[in-house]
């Protein structure tokens, strides 16, 4: 089936296409309804069936004869540590954490939060949540004291699993004053922490409360799968930056199972036995996907890395991972090449590699600027895929499926809808805008299986935050487009079009533009106000290294490329030099927080920032051109 009658199929006969896709999961009892439309918009997929996703993911593997395949493999250049575990042994592992959370008293339905850095035992954590049908929440690790205890009171945990420490680059973190000062903070409590004492750092426990990992998984007895309904929710992940009361995305057992084990050979085009590598956290929606369970449902060999793309040594730490370990495809973030790049323009680092097991590179996270696309294709010679997807999604709304039809890549696009996703581009007023023209980006509902259900414990939050914009829709929050051809472009978040005189301009696009200037390494471009045009675009550049060319002489051809990629219209004027942008942990850009920087708004710090001296930096620059006018 190619993929435009498959993508038809799904559309148009959804119960048809993700039925015939669940049957290659093990169910201990099937479903009454694959989908159930009886609670319209709260739809819900295959109704009365039950499964268990370790099962799947783990001793499904183990009874087909496959137990000594491999199937974690860590990776750690922070700990010189290179460890992997065989089906069986994971399997193994998994069953008696598992039993050792029924043993506090952990059972089916209730929340578990992982606080942990990526190590084995945080994959094993979520394993054995799922084994017992606890439901898991994790959250970042070395995220902020305030931050987790806004997350313990909406979850509710029975029990947390964290671990002493994480590693960065050149430091420890030590996550136990964080955890305890975390519960010190909330109004709930939890009954136990189970911690996982790392050599890097270990820490004291407390009292009756704290309970030593290695001491009570040695005294466990493992526990069997237990079944649980397909609408049971697997996991609560918060969405970053949230503020306030958290989001909560629900994730149920059966939907995710389905898509996640489809998505690895539709999408990814992977088979059982390849080595599968997301280099990214588990705190992430990526990492949860494709770090721990879609690989895993398919019988892949998953890779867990503790590390950075720069500097744990050097600008060659994935190529070294990839040819050690005989990737044969990777995800990451464009954020991460770009980081790479500026580090090593030349791609010498690549050559030093034996890369011929590298099939394909996908990309996602923020939008893939061309640039950085056409620099990873030059010096991989491999396809690099550009798709787009969210953490309520969970998995690609738009990408170029390699494993139905590989379509001709389209430099700033993620190509075209997923199976399963109905896009469409609206105005403000809800009319369906014409190929090219920019608007706001949704999807028809149903949402596809292993989409978020709802918000934890916030079923109105969930229908106030995505359903209510348009009647019948999902609203993403990202603007684009769709061309002729059907592929789709990302442009920028909706929040993120600034009104230039009266014209709507993506910063996407002028992003696009900066970018392909040889001496830009990484750029953001974001709107601040103006008394006469009401918002004017202002770009924030950081060059490539080696770079010494006066930065006067930089800025004027950035202006001018803008102006005659773009034209006039845009009031491109604004640019400034920075040594970096500030960014999250999962290597978003923030934008909006720059705006208020520049608008001399209030801000308040976001939690997932990953150095918050950044905006010091940041803030001097944008003095230096004036902003914020009133200072």
């Amino acid at each position: 089936m190619n993929y435009k009658e498959s993508y038809k199929l799904s559309l148009e006969q959804p119960e048809e296409y993700w039925g015939k896709a669940a049957d290659d999961i093990h169910w201990d009892k099937t479903w009454n309804r694959v989908l159930d439309d009886s609670n319209i918009p709260f739809y819900r997929w295959f109704t009365g069936g039950e499964l268990n996703t370790c099962y799947n993911a783990l001793d499904y593997h183990v009874d087909k004869g496959c137990g000594e395949q491999t199937a974690l493999i860590y990776d750690s250049p922070v700990t010189d540590t290179c460890q992997s575990y065989t089906y069986s042994e994971l399997r193994d592992e998994v069953a008696l954490l598992a039993g050792a959370l029924a043993k506090q008293g952990v059972v089916k339905g209730d929340r578990v939060i992982i606080y942990m850095p990526m190590i084995p035992q945080t994959a094993m954590a979520m394993l054995a949540c799922a084994r017992i049908g606890a439901i898991h929440s994790v959250v970042f690790g070395g995220f902020a004291a305030n931050e987790l205890a806004t997350r313990i009171d909406d979850a509710k945990p029975k029990v947390i699993l964290s671990a002493s420490c994480g590693i960065e680059v050149n430091r420890v973190i030590n996550y136990k004053p964080l955890l305890d000062d975390a519960i010190e903070q909330s109004r709930h409590k939890p009954e136990h922490c189970i911690i996982f004492q790392r050599p890097q750092g270990s820490c004291k426990l407390t009292n009756t409360r704290d309970l030593d990992w290695q001491e009570i998984t040695k005294d466990a007895s493992p526990v069997d799968c237990v079944p649980v309904e397909a609408t049971h929710p697997l996991y609560i992940l918060y969405t970053s930056g949230t503020t306030g009361q958290p989001k909560g995305v629900v994730r149920d057992h059966g939907g995710h199972a389905v898509v996640m084990k489809w998505s690895m050979k539709n999408i990814y085009n992977v088979d059982a036995g390849d080595v599968f590598w997301a280099a990214s956290d588990v705190g992430w929606v990526v990492g949860h996907s494709y770090i721990v369970y879609a690989p895993l449902l398919k019988g892949c060999t998953t890779l867990m890395y503790e590390g950075k793309p720069v500097g744990t040594p050097d600008a060659g730490a994935f190529w070294r991972v990839i040819s050690e370990h005989k990737v044969t495809v990777m995800f990451t973030a464009p954020t991460a090449f770009r980081a790479i790049k500026k580090e090593d323009p030349n791609g010498e680092y690549i050559k030093k590699y034996d890369l011929s097991k590298f099939r394909t590179l996908f990309l996602a996270g923020e939008r893939c600027d061309p640039d950085t696309l056409h620099w990873a294709e030059d010096h991989l010679n491999v396809p690099v895929i550009d798709h787009w997807w969210q953490t309520e999604t969970g998995w690609s709304i738009a990408a170029n499926c390699m494993g139905i039809e590989a379509f001709p890549v389209k430099p700033g696009s993620p190509t075209k809808a997923v199976p399963g996703y109905d896009v469409q581009v609206l105005d403000a007023d809800g009319n369906n805008l014409p190929a090219g023209e920019m608007g706001n980006i949704v999807v028809k509902l149903p949402l596809p299986p292993g989409c978020m259900t709802t918000l934890w414990e916030s079923d109105e939050r969930f229908l106030q935050t995505y359903l209510a914009a348009y009647e019948g829709y999902y609203l993403t929050g990202d603007a684009g487009y769709i061309d002729d051809d059907d592929y789709i472009y990302i442009m920028s978040r909706i929040d993120d079009v600034i009104n230039v005189a009266g014209h709507r301009l993506s910063t996407g696009g002028m992003e696009e533009v900066l970018a392909s200037h040889r001496d830009v390494a990484e750029c953001a471009v974001t709107g601040v106000a103006d008394s006469l045009k009401g918002q004017l675009p202002l770009g924030l550049v950081v060059l490539a290294a080696g770079v010494d060319r006066p930065h006067g002489d930089i800025v004027d051809e950035l202006i001018q490329l803008v102006r005659d990629k773009i034209g006039s219209v845009a009031s491109f004027k604004l640019v400034t030099v920075v040594n970096r942008l500030p960014k999250t942990r999962s290597g978003k850009i923030l934008r909006s927080t720059m705006s208020k920087i520049a608008d001399g708004e209030d801000y308040k710090i976001p939690a997932t920032i990953d150095d918050p001296l950044i905006l010091n930096e940041i803030s001097e620059s944008l003095l230096a051109l004036g902003y914020p006018s009133n200072k």
